[in-house]
């Protein structure tokens, strides 16, 4: 048997969110190196301040500068950091209650080692060489033996980060990182398409033509092992047009996402339609898939572009309905 495939899927967009005053205002102290702590009704501090106070549901208006130093908590130890993590190298998660503060706040800690971390360490900021008015603006915490900032307390509110602008919105990339490993049925799909053939399986109970292949029918629940090859045209079932951009977007709008019935199959699969007015795709139009240059196959649906209408008469409702 063939080996099945096997590739790295990256699923990633940028989140934006607008931050409000209270986070807006903690944003704004990172970037000028004061970390502000919101003050509840029952008088604790808290940072990352909340927007709303937690007993009374009413939105926290006083904001209190704390120190850039304080006590670690609890932790834990990061022996093999991944992509993204604040460091490169093996370092410790911790739970810091800074001083002035009542609640903890999680960050990295630069040491060297597991046996350079424990449970009442003083810690302080590290902030980061440029910042821009994000919790990235502390790059790191750091061991510190300087002794506690004890006039923090008497330090005046305030509602913005050191006489500076709120931040009104932030970006964050969001990104997740995985192996996606075909079953031996799609990789018989995929080694097609590279040779520019599109194969399904039927099952042998019901007769039916699944493509992409399922490796077992769902109505019968029984092996689909019979591989069929089936033709580059098609009817389109239903469909979407997309007339809103996104980040990333590699087709201008409008464009249609449509499900094609392959003809000989019995379940449709989604691509693109092109070659045509987007208000003018419709349901029973009859389509074809344009292949992309021969050069740029690989074993990826991507070897079909598009697909675009054929010269033929509409087809009949009642050949789709059973598929929509």
């Amino acid at each position: 048997m063939a080996e099945t495939l096997q590739a790295p899927i990256t699923v990633s967009f940028d989140y934006t969110r607008s931050t409000g005053p209270v986070l807006g205002a903690f944003l704004g102290g990172l970037r000028d190196r004061v970390v502000l702590g919101g003050r509840t009704s029952d008088g604790r501090v808290v940072v990352p301040p909340p927007e709303f106070d937690p007993a009374t549901h009413e939105q926290v208006s006083e904001l209190v500068p704390v120190a850039a130093e304080g006590e670690v908590v609890s932790w834990t130890w990061v022996p093999e950091p991944v992509a993204a993590q604040p460091l490169d190298r093996p370092f410790a998660w911790v739970l810091v209650r800074l001083d002035g503060a009542d609640s903890t706040f999680l960050h990295a800690l630069d040491v060297a080692s597991a046996d350079d971390v424990e449970t009442g360490m003083r810690v302080r900021v590290r902030w980061a060489d440029e910042r821009a008015g994000a919790i990235t603006d502390i790059a790191c915490f750091e061991p510190s033996h300087a002794p506690p900032v004890e006039e923090v307390a008497q330090q005046p509110s305030r509602n913005q980060g050191a006489g500076g602008e709120p931040v009104t919105g932030v970006v964050t990339p969001v990104a997740l990182d995985y192996t996606y490993a075909a079953s031996p049925e799609e990789s018989a799909f995929y080694r097609a398409l590279a040779d520019g053939r599109v194969v399904g399986q039927r099952c042998p109970v019901c007769r039916k033509v699944y493509v992409p292949p399922r490796g077992a029918c769902p109505v019968d629940g029984v092996p689909t092992t019979e591989e069929v090859e089936l033709p580059d045209t098609g009817t389109v079932t239903t469909f979407c047009i997309v007339n809103v951009p996104f980040l990333g977007q590699r087709i201008q709008p409008p464009y249609v996402s449509a499900y094609v019935l392959l003809d000989g199959a019995d379940i449709a699969f989604l691509h693109l339609i092109q070659g045509i007015p987007a208000d003018e795709v419709r349901m029973g139009l009859r389509v074809r898939a344009v292949w992309r240059p021969r050069e740029e196959w690989s074993t990826t649906i991507e070897n079909i572009s598009h697909f675009e209408p054929t010269s033929e008469p509409d087809a009949d409702y009642a050949t789709i309905e059973g598929h929509l």
